[in-house]
Parts: C-alpha cells; sequence; structure tokens
C-alpha cells in the first residue's frame, strides 16, 4: 500500500487517492461499454420524459459498476484498510449492489423502472441503520447533530441497549433522523442522474468538499475515500459527458448517494452536508412539490420534474442545464465548507 510508503505526506495521498480513481476508471470504462453495447445492454428512457431523451434508448448503463471497482481498487492501493474505512466502503458498495439489481432488473425486463419505490427503500434503510448503529457502537460516533453557530444537538437521550456482543446502543432519535438523511440523500442524487454529465459533475464537486472537510477533520480514511469518489466522477465524465456514451445507472447514483450521507456521519458534518448537497436536495423538493401539488389540485408547479427537466422545457439546451447546475453545486459546496471551517476554528479558539 503506497499509505505506508507515503504515510508522512497525507495531502499527497488524497491527491494520489483522486489520480489513481481517474486512472483506473479510464481504464476500466471503455471494455466494459464495449462488452455492455456487444451485449445489447442499454438504457430504457421513460416514455415520459423530455422528447429530446429518446434518441438515448439504449445506451449502455450500469457504468456505476466500474466506478465502484476504481473506488475499491483505489483504496486498496493508497488507503490505510481500518473499520472506518472498511464501513464506509461496505455501506457504498451494498447501495451499489442494490442499484444493480435495479439496473440489471430493468434490462431484463426492457423497461425505465426496476424495482418497486418500497423495495428499493427497505434496502436502502436498511443498509443505513446498520451503517449507523456501527458507527454509533464501533466507531465512536457521538449520537449528536452540529448545527454551526448555534447548538448541538444531543440525538442520543432515547437510548436502548441490547445486551449482546458486549451491549449494542441504538440512540432511536439520532437513528431516525439520520436514516432520512442517508435515504434522502440516496435518491436525491438518484434523482439528479437525468442528464448526460449532472449527477458525475455535481458529485466530484461535492466529494472534493466532503474531502477537505475530512481532512480538516483529521480523518483521513474519509479524506482518501472522497477524493476517490471524486476522482472516479472525473474519469466517467470523459466517457459521459454530452452525447453520453454510458450511464452510471443506479449502480452509481444510488452509492454515490449513500456515500455523501455516510462521509457526513463520520465526519460529524451531518447539518452541513444537506448545504453542500443543496442542489440534490432541490432536485428532491422539486419532485415532492411536484407530486403533492398535482394530487390536490390537478395542477403542476413545475412544467416537470426533477428540476433540470423543468428548466429543459423552458428550451435550456441539455449542456447549458448541465454546466450552470455545477456552478450551482460549487456555490452551495463553498459555502457549506465556508461555514464548516469557520465553526470549526471558532470552536477551537474557544
Amino acid at each position: 500500500m503506497l499509505s505506508i510508503m507515503f504515510s508522512r505526506y497525507p495531502t499527497f495521498l488524497v491527491f494520489l487517492s483522486v489520480f489513481v480513481a481517474i486512472v483506473i476508471t479510464m481504464i476500466l470504462m471503455p471494455p466494459w461499454i464495449k462488452f455492455l453495447k456487444s451485449s445489447h445492454i442499454g438504457q430504457n428512457v421513460r416514455d415520459d420524459g423530455p422528447e429530446t431523451h429518446l434518441v438515448k434508448q439504449g445506451t449502455p448503463t450500469m457504468g456505476g459498476l466500474m466506478m465502484l471497482i476504481a473506488v475499491v481498487v483505489t483504496l486498496l492501493i493508497v488507503g490505510y484498510f481500518t473499520t472506518e474505512a472498511f464501513t464506509l466502503t461496505a455501506a457504498i458498495v451494498l447501495t451499489g449492489a442494490l442499484g444493480l439489481f435495479d439496473d440489471a432488473s430493468k434490462v431484463i425486463h426492457e423497461r425505465s423502472l426496476g424495482l418497486t419505490p418500497t423495495g428499493k427503500l427497505i434496502g436502502q434503510f436498511a443498509i443505513a441503520t446498520v451503517f449507523i448503529i456501527v458507527c454509533v457502537n464501533w466507531l465512536d460516533i457521538e449520537p449528536t447533530v452540529s448545527i454551526p453557530f448555534v447548538c448541538t444537538l444531543d440525538l442520543g437521550v432515547l437510548t436502548t441497549v441490547i445486551p449482546i456482543a458486549g451491549g449494542v446502543s441504538i440512540p432511536w432519535l439520532y437513528l431516525i433522523i439520520i436514516d432520512i438523511l442517508l435515504v434522502g440523500m440516496c435518491n436525491a442524487v438518484n434523482l439528479t442522474d437525468g442528464l448526460d454529465g449532472l449527477a458525475a459533475g455535481t458529485v466530484m464537486i461535492v466529494m472534493i468538499v466532503m474531502a477537505a472537510i475530512a481532512y480538516r477533520a483529521e480523518l483521513l480514511e474519509p479524506a482518501i475515500l472522497s477524493a476517490a469518489l471524486a476522482g472516479t466522477c472525473i474519469g466517467f465524465l470523459w466517457f459521459n459527458a454530452y452525447p453520453a456514451d454510458i450511464f452510471m445507472g443506479d449502480t452509481g447514483s444510488l452509492a454515490l448517494g449513500m456515500g455523501l450521507g455516510c462521509l457526513a456521519v463520520v465526519t460529524k458534518s451531518e447539518f452541513i452536508v444537506i448545504i453542500i448537497g443543496f442542489l440534490f436536495v432541490a432536485e428532491a423538493l422539486s419532485v415532492m412539490i411536484q407530486v403533492a401539488h398535482f394530487k390536490r389540485t390537478r395542477k403542476r408547479v413545475f412544467l416537470m420534474a426533477p428540476l433540470h427537466h423543468h428548466f429543459e422545457k423552458l428550451g435550456w439546451s441539455e449542456t447549458k442545464v448541465v454546466i450552470r447546475f455545477w456552478i450551482i453545486s460549487g456555490v452551495f459546496a463553498a459555502i457549506g465548507f465556508s461555514i464548516y471551517f469557520a465553526n470549526s476554528v471558532i470552536s477551537a479558539a474557544m
């Protein structure tokens, strides 16, 4: 492992993680695309989606599988094999496996919908719940949520201790709230993955900031993982930029969303991640608002949801929407990091 060779240079390891993930992703993706094309494994486009997207029918999907492989290999080459790193990686890979099953079912049944929404949610909540319990009991993660410059909420007041394996604590309030955060972020990134390069570009920006937060918190393993996730997104963008040669599918988008939420838990930035990933939050809110308003009034708030399709309907080109959403994502990521950094400096000075 390069982490042993360059243990005195943690900053270099983080940047090296980005580079290695880019290279591995760009090596793996071409043969994967060739295999998917020869096997006629492609995306099924929504019938009710924008008309301009119909040309994307049959574009290879499940690129997220190569992204996950690239991340795992990068961690084995660059990172430290710690309990913390293993727990984070396991949550991401398991969520990716859930997405892979969903993508595969879409391809087999030749439709744009895979697993039922209930089935996906059950799987996501199960992964999130196990991850949180492991974090609280074995990674010494406090069941608290810090609101910068305001207060730190103690969500461990309602805790049950199960007398197994030396005692397993279940902080119910923290568990419920963070479960919602992880599953919400998971699906928010998934909803954002609707235009060529949109999810990969915005997640790349957010993961770079999460790497900076983890590094600031002196958590090298999460920083290396965040950097690897950013790197694989950069490598994937080479093939996913408009017009896309391949899509990441639910395999990638669900895993990246879960990874973002899990990194927030480990770095104790559960509140800040909502600001950093506000673009994803806005995409999810647009769907919730659209559905709720339509059920109540039979009228639509947006021309089409998620939000990126609304701007397409307004006449923006796909590339214009993607680039402007990248800019918006960068702005909110910068705001979130600035708040985190300022709060950490003030807290250290007190």
